[in-house]
Parts: structure tokens; C-alpha cells; sequence
């Protein structure tokens, strides 16, 4: 009965009505807890006559199992009752319900090793399957058993332990390879002879075996190498030569499903000898002439690229990728040298030229061409690449593999001999003395393709050929860069500046022209920077041809004038002029296509300008502004790129601005220009976040604007709250309305994202102390305590902000109810994060602590009761962990002047309080009396560094010029450092992961947050060493007697605290 009705709510979830189909969903949930609720299902998905409802209960077990398998284990009962099904089931069942013993299988057989008779049983059943055991009477599916094999196999596929420099090879690996995979090597052999012997229509069910073996091989051998399947590699690669080898890529074949499966599994052969050639050196030495046999006459197939589907293209992109693994050996780089120039006529530019594909492609989808093939950041070139995908890709980065191999000693004069031996001064590393294979063979063989002129312009061979010569230039920016600057500026000007003067320019041509200039910006001399800017502000501005659009070009020209102004000073000289930039407003104003990227590059080259356009700023952000205002419509929806635009710009103005007392001469020209651009910015917030509710009659004011860029939006309201001096401006600028809905906003953040919540939490640092008004304090605290149970750095911001929300402002009476609003909310959710790693001790402990710390020091009974209601025992939880932190023994511990004062005032406080209690708490007590003496002490030599620190400082700046020089005479040394080993790299990142997994690991933000210094307000004014001295004065007779305080403690507490000697006599 249970079984039906869970199969009739299967086929309600099924159901187009949405009620109907909750009402099913809740129901199962209910039954889920039945002990043959799996069982029921597991039935359904092995017995049902309707295939959709075997495909159902097949998806709801593999989400049930999932979701059980961390908390509960999985009986034998149903492991056993899952293998027999999945023997059984239907192909497009087991594709679902596999995925369900993964899961089993990951938890107890991998990490576990829970399931000892799994692989015999899984053995002896593919020795009793249909496939291989032709009686006749198999109740066992081959394909279904073997598909249970892979997926044992599979997790092996990556090293399990990354805490392990050298990680043995698993035993349940061993064990699989041992008892199944070399026994079926003689099956694969039969298998692999019988469909190479079939010219029709091929067996699925043999095309099938054969691709899910060579995925179990490939998983076996990827990371790892089992002994007892390593004497058989060459016999098993020779049967995968047999199966390459009978591919075809001039589609005379059909796309039935047996020749899908054949290429499938010439797809995982090479992929077999991508991981050979990566992880198996001593195996892969014997079989490289053979490989490389194999694979070169793959990659000769390129020839047809235009005409191949995915896959086969797949294929030749990874049998570019094996020769470009192998070439990074050295056995391997002997065998392919005396092939680069076949490889680079026959195969690698057939790749690289311009065909039909990529012109349909141009038309009908412009940013998935440019992603492939206008990439705004190209990878290190390097063999052991594994992302390529496609055959260009694959053949540009083998070519720039082989440009960068050195060939033999060249000897002689001429220009390569000059250029070689110029070179050679300043090297220091061993083979600089031999020229690379990039100027021997590859720049030579790119020169023969002539460049197109008007009269040859529109001739489709030179255009496509010089396609193929532009993507190639492209992909030598590492060779390029070990060149002179003259070298590369010659190659540009001559083969690649000429396209732009083209008079009727091909949009093709050009868009690949830009992306190389782009590539290779940073191996430019600042002397051709003008031209080179000039050619790509042409096409920056090109409009689009009668049958041609030039997105592409514009894009990539704009993609390319980023990089070239991020290496090169001297162009952002072309910036210095107003006329520039109303070109630009113009472009922008036009709400074209790439309006988006127009804003990203007017905020990278005024960033990248910086003082050469400071002065232009204000006149750009005001046309800004007015720009971006006519496209916010009447509902409040920011436009994202132009208010980072204006972030940019507006962080830029605030780093140029001269010092107090510097350049008075133009004070008056900074001081408007702030104002200019104070206005047009509160202008523009007031557009997109008053306007609204201001046409809606009020209507709108439980209606929040959407938080589409509330990062670069805190940035602006930011830079308008640092200008902000005078009374009549707050009002002028509307800074209260705007600061009431910037509040609201954050209040209900969700978005958490670490680059973006910086500007919030400056904007935060920025409001503070002017604004006490309660309604925005409180929203400024919701953000806050949200961003406590956030990622590290957002915790130290957190903790940061609490600090500055409780002691910096000047709290009214009326508004002192705010801050004891906040003091609960903080103390709440800064303990509550406290109490889910207080069994670790780290790093963060530290602000977390402190954060109640304040809150404590503003209302301790309302703080004491918080804790106590969250946990019993809260209170003496909170002040034991403090006095940890702060003492010398925690590894975390105090380290700035401010947290020091902050921890000797709370333990003050706390330790006053525990004197107060009717029931001391003795252990407590002198714990956090001990803290509260180390951390005084530590306090004390903290302010007399920082007293010895600013009379040190001219010494220091005169030893800074000393250090510069000798920084200078290492530079030199620096090629000399030699390069990492194999076994020194995996034990640096064993002894990383061993780190990471301790909590011990410290990310390059969460360092810079940890040494912000505490903004305490009031609480700086206030002494703490007479706040230590009184409160000894007061109870050092009950504080001391009784008490054993250890001796050094006592002896250095009193070196630095004489005056308290007199009530520590009876312990000296």
C-alpha cells in the first residue's frame, strides 16, 4: 500500500498544477521518514510500467540519499538492494539513479572503506554479464555493471589527501585494478578487434563498452598509477593508437549512435595520454613515438576545421594540447623539433585561418566570438593547459609553446645573429645563448603571408590567411617579451598598423588587429604608444557596414586601449583635453550596444591618467552625470557601469588632490572643482533614489530601490560626506534624505560579496560621528550584524564599525535609546558568531570578543544579560575567552595599542563586577585579573614603542634611501633563483592544505583588516592606568589574598607599575 501511494504522489509532482504539485512534495517529506521509504522508491524506479515515473522516483532517491548521507548511514540492506537495481535498470533510469550510489560510494567505500565485498561481488557480476558471458542466461548487464565500475572509479580520478606531499596510490585503487581492470584488458582487446573489423553500421552496445573502459582508465591513471595496471599501459595504448586511427574528419561517416560513441572514446584516449604525458613519465617516455605518430596526424586534419561538428573538433584540440604536453619534456622536444615546420604549415595555421564558421558566428552571435577568439585576457601559454576546448585555441597555445623552445646555437652575422647577440648581454640564465624557435622558424614562416593594401584588400585568400597571421601574433606575447622593444615595435609597425590605414577597412582584420595590440602592450616602446593609440581610437569610433556590424571592432579596440594605458604613462598625454572626452560623451549618449564597455574604459583610462587628468575630472563627471541622468527612468533603478565609472573617477580626484600648504596657487582650482563634482554627484543620487517617491506622492516609501550597485553608490555618497563642511550644504545637498534611504538599503543587504561591501563599510567610517539621527544609526547597525556571520574580512569590518557606532558619535539623550538598541543587537549577533568557532581558537575570536567588549563598556547589566540568555553560563563563556586573547599564551592575540586599551578597560570592568556577585567565581577571577595585569603591562610598552617609534623616524627615512640601493643590486640576482622542484612544490601545498585546514591560513585582505586600528572615541580620552591602579587601591585584599599569581607576572607588573608596590609586598 505504502509503495503505491508513494507512486501515485511521484505522478502528482509530475503534475502542471502547482498546488497539486506541493501537495505531493509535502507528502513524501512526511513519508521520507519510514524505514522502507528508500526501498518503496528504489521498487518504483526498477518495476513501474510508466517511464516517467520510474524516471521520478530514480531523481527523488538521488536527492534523498544525498541529503542522508552526511548524517546517517546507509544500511547493507539497501547498498546491496541499489546494485542490483542498477544491474537491471533501463538506461535512462541508470543514468539517474547512479548518481545516488556515487554518493554511497564517495562517503563509505572511498572515505570510509566500509564496503569490502563490493569489488568481488562487481567482479564476479561482470564475469556473469551478457556481454562477456555468452550463455545466453545472464541476468546482468554489461554495460549497467561496467557503468558501476566508473563510478568506483571515478573519485580516484584526484589525490584524496592533499595534506600528503606524495599520496600512495588508495588500496581500494590497487584492489580495483588488481581484480577487475586487468582482467577485462583482454575483453577491451576482443572488443576493440571486433568493432574495428565491422565497415557498416556499428554494435552501440561495443562502441558503449569500449568508452566506458577507457573512462575507467582514465580515472585510474589521472592522479594515480596502480602497479598491477601499470606493466599493461603499452599494450592497452596500442589498441587506443588502433581506435584513433580509425577515425574520420572528412565526414564520410554518418552521425549514428555508434560512430558518436567512437569518437567519444577517441576523445578519452587522448585524453589517457594528456594524463600519461603529465603524471607518468617513466611509462610515457616509450610510448612518445608512437604518440606522437598518432597525434600528428590528427592535428593534420585542421585542414577541415570549418567543416567540423563539436566533437571531432574536440579531437584535434586535444591531440594539439598531447603535443604540446609532450614538447614540454625533454625526450619529447627531441622527437617533434624536426617536425615544428610540417606541424606549423600542415596543421597548427590551417587552424588558425579565417573560414565560414567564424563569420556566421561574427553575425549571429558577436560575444561568443569575441570570448573565443578576441579573449580580453589570454592565459599564460604553457603545455600542461587543459581548458582549451576548441582547435585554434589549442593550436595558437602549441604555437606559442614552440616559439618559446630554443633551437641550436646560431652562428654567423646577419639580423637574427645581431639581434641574438645584443640579447645576450644582460642574460644570466643557462640557454640564452640559443635563439627560440620563434625567431628561427615561426616570425619567418608568418612573414611570407603578405599584408592587405587597398589594392589586394578585399582578395578572401590574403584576408583569410592574414587572419590566421594576426591570431598568431597574438599568441606570442611571452616570446615577444623576452625580445628588445625595438624587435616587437618593428614587427607591429610593419605587419600590423598597416591594416588601419586601409581605405576600406575589413572589420575582421581589424578586430583580430586590436586584440593583438592589446596582447602586446606590454612589450611595446613607449614611442609607438601614439600611434598604436591613434589606430585604436579610429576603431574605437568605426560605425557599422552596410552588411557588416562592427561590435567587435569597437569592443576589442576598447579591450585593447585598457591594456596599452596600464602599461604606458605616455598615452594617457592623448587624455589632456576636453575635446577627447566630448567624443566620448557623445559615443556614450548614443546608448549603443557596447555603452557598457565605453564606461568600463573611460574608468580605466582615467584612473590609469590620474594626475595628467585630474583637472579634467570635474568637467567629466558633471557631463557624466547629465548623461547617465537621462537614461534613469522614472523608477529607481541605477545604471551599474556608469556609477562605477563615477567611483572610479571620483576615488581618482581624491588621490590627486596636493597636500594642506601644497600648491596654493591652485587651491581655489580644487576646491570648485570639488564642489562641481559634490553637486552633480548628490544631483544624480537624489535622481535615482528621492525622484521616485517624490513622483509616486509618497506612495513609494515602503518601497526600497533595488541594490543594483550599492557598492560604487556608498562610494559616491562617501566622497559628498567628505566634502561636506557646512550646515547649509547638508541641506543643499539633500544629504539627510539620501542618507535615510543609503540606510534602508543596507539595512536589508543580502548580497554579501567582499570587493562590494568595502565601500559600505567605508561609507559607514565616512557618516560617522556627524549623523546620530536613530532611524539611520539603526540601519547602519542592521548591515553590521549581518555582516558578523559573513566571511573573515566582513567580520573585521563588522567588529571595526562597532567600535566606531558606540564611541565615536555624540549620543543625545534622546538618542541614547539607539545606542542601547545597537548594543543589543551587536552583542547578540557578535556572540552568537563567537559560539560556533569557540571550539577552535583563532584569529577571529579577537573582534568578535572585542565587539562585545564595547558593547559591555557601554551597558554591562543589559550586555550580562544578553550573554546569559543566548547561553547559560554567557557571561563567564565571554570574559574567560577575552582574558585568553588577552593574554601572552594565545596565538591570536592583541596586538595594536587600541585593542590593548580597549581589553585592559573591559577587564577592569569585568573584574569589578565578579568582586560585586554575592557567589564569586574564583577561578574567573583571578584568570581575568592575571589578563588584566599582562595586558597593562603589554599596554605600557606598547605606548613607550610608539613614543621611541616618532623620534626614530628621520633615522629610518635616512636608512630607506641606504636599503633602496641594495634592493637595486638584488634585482640583478633575480634570475638567478632557480626553479621549483616537483617534490618541493607538493610539499609546500600539503603543508598549505595542512594549514587551511587548521584555520591557521590568513587571506591577504583578512591580514590588512586585522591591522586597522580601533576607532574608540571617548573611550581614547580616558586613562587606564589610573582605571588599573584604582580598582587594585580598592579590592588588592581580596584580589591578592588567597590567590597564587605567578611570580614573574607579579615582578614584571610592578617593574613597570612601582607605584603599586605597596599593596604587593606580601608577594615579593
Amino acid at each position: 500500500m505504502e509503495t503505491q501511494q508513494i507512486a501515485q504522489l511521484l505522478t502528482q509532482t509530475l503534475s502542471p498544477d502547482g498546488n497539486v504539485v506541493r501537495s505531493a512534495t509535502d507528502a513524501l517529506h512526511r513519508l521520507s521518514i519510514l524505514p522502507s521509504f528508500p526501498f518503496s522508491l528504489l521498487s518504483i524506479s526498477t518495476g513501474s510500467e510508466d517511464p516517467g515515473q520510474r524516471i521520478a522516483a530514480a531523481t527523488y532517491l538521488k536527492n534523498f540519499t544525498r541529503q542522508n548521507i552526511p548524517s546517517s548511514k546507509i544500511s547493507k540492506e539497501f547498498r546491496d538492494a541499489l546494485v542490483r537495481a542498477l544491474l537491471r535498470v533501463d538506461s535512462a533510469v541508470l543514468k539517474v539513479l547512479v548518481e545516488a550510489f556515487r554518493a554511497i560510494v564517495a562517503a563509505e567505500f572511498v572515505k570510509e572503506n566500509l564496503w569490502p565485498d563490493l569489488v568481488p561481488e562487481l567482479r564476479a557480476v561482470i564475469q556473469n554479464s551478457d556481454l562477456i558471458n555468452k550463455s545466453g542466461n545472464c541476468e546482468w548487464k554489461t554495460i549497467n555493471a561496467l557503468t558501476v565500475l566508473q563510478s568506483l572509479i571515478r573519485p580516484f580520478q584526484y589525490f584524496l589527501n592533499p595534506k600528503v606531499a606524495k599520496e600512495p596510490v588508495p588500496q581500494q585503487l590497487e584492489l580495483i585494478a588488481q581484480d577487475i581492470l586487468v582482467p577485462l584488458l583482454g575483453v577491451f582487446h576482443q572488443c576493440v578487434e571486433r568493432a574495428l573489423s565491422i565497415h557498416g553500421k556499428r554494435e552501440e552496445e561495443t562502441e558503449r563498452l569500449l568508452l566506458i573502459f577507457c573512462k575507467c582508465i582514465y580515472f585510474a591513471v589521472r592522479s594515480h598509477m596502480p602497479s598491477a595496471l601499470a606493466p599493461h599501459l603499452s599494450s592497452f595504448c596500442r589498441e587506443l593508437f588502433d581506435i584513433l586511427n580509425s577515425l574520420s574528419f572528412d565526414g564520410a561517416f554518418t552521425w549514428e549512435d555508434g560512430y558518436l560513441l567512437r569518437l567519444k572514446t577517441g576523445k578519452r584516449s587522448l585524453l589517457i595520454f594528456c594524463a600519461l604525458v603529465t603524471r607518468h613519465r617513466k611509462l610515457s617516455d616509450k610510448l612518445m613515438p608512437n604518440i606522437i605518430n598518432c597525434v600528428s596526424k590528427i592535428v593534420k586534419h585542421s585542414t577541415y576545421i570549418s567543416k567540423l561538428d563539436f566533437l571531432p573538433e574536440r579531437i584535434v584540440s586535444l591531440a594539439f594540447d598531447v603535443i604540446s604536453r609532450v614538447l614540454e619534456t625533454g625526450p619529447g622536444w627531441r622527437l617533434v623539433s624536426p617536425h615544428f615546420s610540417s606541424l606549423l604549415n600542415s596543421a597548427i595555421f590551417p587552424a588558425l585561418v579565417m573560414n565560414e564558421k567564424d563569420t556566421t558566428e561574427w553575425e549571429e552571435d558577436a560575444e561568443e566570438y569575441m570570448r573565443k577568439y578576441l579573449p580580453s585576457e589570454l592565459d599564460e601559454i604553457s603545455g600542461w593547459k587543459e581548458d582549451l576546448f576548441t582547435a585554434r585555441k589549442s593550436a595558437l597555445n602549441l604555437l606559442g609553446v614552440i616559439s618559446m623552445s630554443k633551437g641550436p646555437p646560431v652562428g654567423g652575422s646577419g639580423y637574427n645573429s645581431s639581434l641574438s647577440s645584443k640579447r645576450k648581454k644582460g642574460d644570466k640564465t643557462r640557454g640564452k645563448d640559443r635563439s627560440s624557435m620563434g625567431e628561427l622558424l615561426v616570425l619567418p614562416f608568418l612573414s611570407k603571408f603578405p599584408i592587405p593594401s587597398d589594392v589586394k584588400a578585399h582578395e578572401a585568400k590574403i584576408l583569410n590567411e592574414y587572419y590566421g597571421v594576426l591570431m598568431a601574433y597574438g599568441s606570442l606575447q611571452d616570446f615577444l617579451s623576452e625580445q628588445r622593444a625595438e624587435y616587437t615595435a618593428t614587427l607591429v609597425r610593419m605587419r600590423v598598423l598597416p591594416l588601419y590605414k586601409i581605405s576600406t577597412p575589413v572589420p575582421y582584420l581589424l578586430a583580430s588587429a586590436n586584440w593583438v595590440l592589446g596582447e602586446l602592450a606590454s612589450c611595446l616602446p613607449e614611442e609607438l604608444s601614439t600611434d598604436v593609440y591613434s589606430s585604436l581610437l579610429k576603431a574605437l569610433t568605426m560605425p557599422d557596414m552596410e552588411y557588416i556590424s562592427c561590435y567587435p571592432v569597437r569592443v576589442s579596440a576598447a579591450g585593447a586601449i585598457t591594456e596599452l594605458v596600464e602599461v604606458c604613462i605616455t598615452t594617457t598625454c592623448h587624455l589632456n583635453g576636453c575635446p577627447f572626452f566630448k567624443l566620448w560623451f557623445g559615443r556614450i549618449a548614443d546608448e549603443s550596444e557596447e555603452t557598457s564597455i565605453l564606461f568600463q574604459l573611460l574608468g580605466t583610462l582615467v584612473e590609469a591618467g590620474n594626475e595628467h587628468v585630474a583637472l579634467h575630472i570635474p568637467y567629466i563627471i558633471s557631463s557624466l552625470v547629465g548623461t547617465i541622468s537621462k537614461c534613469i527612468p522614472p523608477t529607481p533603478e541605477p545604471w551599474p557601469p556608469g556609477f562605477a565609472a563615477l567611483a572610479i573617477m571620483a576615488q581618482c580626484w581624491e588621490d590627486c588632490m596636493p597636500e594642506e600648504g601644497e600648491q596654493k596657487e591652485s587651491s581655489e582650482v580644487w576646491v570648485s572643482g570639488r564642489v562641481t563634482i559634490v553637486i552633480a554627484l548628490s544631483t544624480l543620487l537624489q535622481q535615482g533614489w528621492l525622484r521616485p517617491a517624490e513622483l509616486m506622492e509618497g506612495k513609494a516609501a515602503p518601497l526600497l530601490p533595488p541594490p543594483s550597485c550599492v557598492d560604487d553608490s556608498s562610494a559616491l555618497l562617501r566622497f559628498i560626506m567628505q566634502s561636506v563642511t557646512k550646515s547649509n550644504e547638508v541641506l543643499n545637498l539633500k544629504i539627510s534624505e539620501l542618507l535615510l534611504v543609503w540606510a534602508d538599503l543596507i539595512a536589508n543587504w543580502h548580497a554579501w560579496e567582499e570587493a562590494e561591501d568595502l565601500s559600505i563599510f567605508n561609507c559607514i567610517k565616512e557618516i560617522l560621528p556627524p549623523v546620530t539621527r536613530r532611524s539611520i544609526i539603526e540601519g547602519i547597525g542592521a548591515f553590521v550584524c549581518e555582516a558578523f556571520s559573513q566571511y573573515p574580512s566582513a567580520t573585521w569590518r563588522a567588529s571595526s564599525c562597532v567600535h566606531l557606532l558606540l564611541h565615536v558619535p555624540t549620543y543625545t539623550i534622546e538618542a541614547e535609546g539607539a545606542r542601547q538598541s545597537l548594543v543589543i543587537a551587536f552583542s547578540h549577533a557578535a556572540f552568537s558568531c563567537f559560539r560556533d568557532i569557540r571550539s577552535d581558537p583563532c584569529s577571529l575570536w579577537k573582534p568578535l570578543l572585542l565587539a562585545v567588549s564595547s558593547c559591555y563598556l557601554c551597558y554591562p547589566d543589559v550586555v550580562e544579560k544578553i550573554l546569559e540568555k543566548d547561553e547559560p553560563e554567557g557571561f563567564a563563556v565571554w570574559a574567560s575567552a577575552l582574558a585568553l586573547i588577552s593574554s601572552s599564551t594565545f596565538e591570536h592575540g592583541l596586538s595594536s595599542e587600541s585593542e590593548l586599551k580597549l581589553s585592559v578597560l573591559t577587564l577592569a570592568k569585568v573584574v569589578e563586577r565578579l568582586l560585586m556577585l554575592e557567589i564569586q567565581r574564583t577561578n574567573l577571577l583571578q584568570k581575568c585579573f592575571m589578563s588584566l595585569m599582562e595586558a597593562s603591562v603589554s599596554l605600557k610598552e606598547a605606548q613607550g614603542e610608539e613614543d621611541d617609534d616618532d623620534e626614530s623616524g628621520d633615522d629610518q627615512d635616512a636608512g630607506d634611501a641606504e636599503t633602496d640601493d641594495d634592493d637595486n643590486e638584488d634585482e640583478d640576482s633575480d634570475d638567478d633563483e632557480r626553479e621549483e622542484t616537483e617534490e618541493e612544490f607538493l610539499d609546500r601545498y600539503a603543508k598549505a592544505a595542512v594549514a587551511l585546514e587548521n584555520g591557521t591560513v590568513v587571506e591577504e585582505g583578512d591580514v590588512e583588516e586585522q591591522e586597522q586600528v580601533l576607532e574608540l572615541g571617548g573611550l581614547e580620552e580616558v586613562d587606564q592606568q589610573s582605571v588599573v591602579l584604582s580598582l587594585i587601591q580598592r579590592y588588592h585584599q581580596v584580589l591578592l589574598q588567597g590567590h597564587s599569581l605567578p611570580p614573574q607576572l607579579i615582578s614584571t607588573f610592578l617593574d613597570t607599575f612601582p607605584e603599586c608596590n605597596l599593596y604587593f609586598q606580601q608577594h615579593c
